[in-house]
């Protein structure tokens, strides 16, 4: 009888490897990419928590303003006193530190919290303008980085 020579079937070790260094290239890229868009995902809790706000202001704004007079922003420092004032609830957010509504401009400002280091007491702010027909357009600032922040 002749021998038959026996060959092993499977991955060599040099072709593990490659494996593994591909996986740790796709790794590298896709770990931060991950990381930003968890972050922008928890941030959408605190803007549409000011939208809320800025819908609230709309209303408040328009009932106040009936008669053509001079737009009247309601002083409200607090998240308590937004609640009571515009009567947004907001009880349930666990991700804004503080929210007021500046009387004199009646810009909203969001200070995040439990979010992530990296965004953590920044603010997110929601400044109103004033159109010649008494509308109000929203324009989104704060001192949140740009790629976290919502868009125009």
């Amino acid at each position: 009888m002749m021998a038959q020579k026996r060959r092993s079937k499977g991955f060599t070790l040099i072709e593990r490897l490659i494996v593994i260094a591909i996986i740790g290239i796709f790794a590298a890229v896709a770990i931060p990419i991950y990381r930003v868009q968890t972050i922008r995902a928890k941030l959408t809790e605190v803007t549409n928590s000011i939208r809320y706000v800025a819908t609230a202001l709309n209303n408040f704004t328009s009932e106040r303003s009936v008669d053509g007079s001079t737009v009247v922003w309601p002083d409200c420092p607090d998240v308590t006193t937004i609640q009571t004032s515009l009567g947004v609830g907001l009880g349930g957010i666990g991700r804004i530190g503080s929210l007021r509504v500046d009387q004199t401009t009646g810009m909203i400002e969001a200070t995040i919290s439990r979010i992530d280091p990296v965004v953590d007491g920044l603010t997110i702010s929601l400044t109103p303008t004033l159109e010649a027909n008494n509308s109000i357009t929203w324009v989104w600032g704060g001192t949140v980085p740009s790629g976290y922040g919502p868009k125009q």
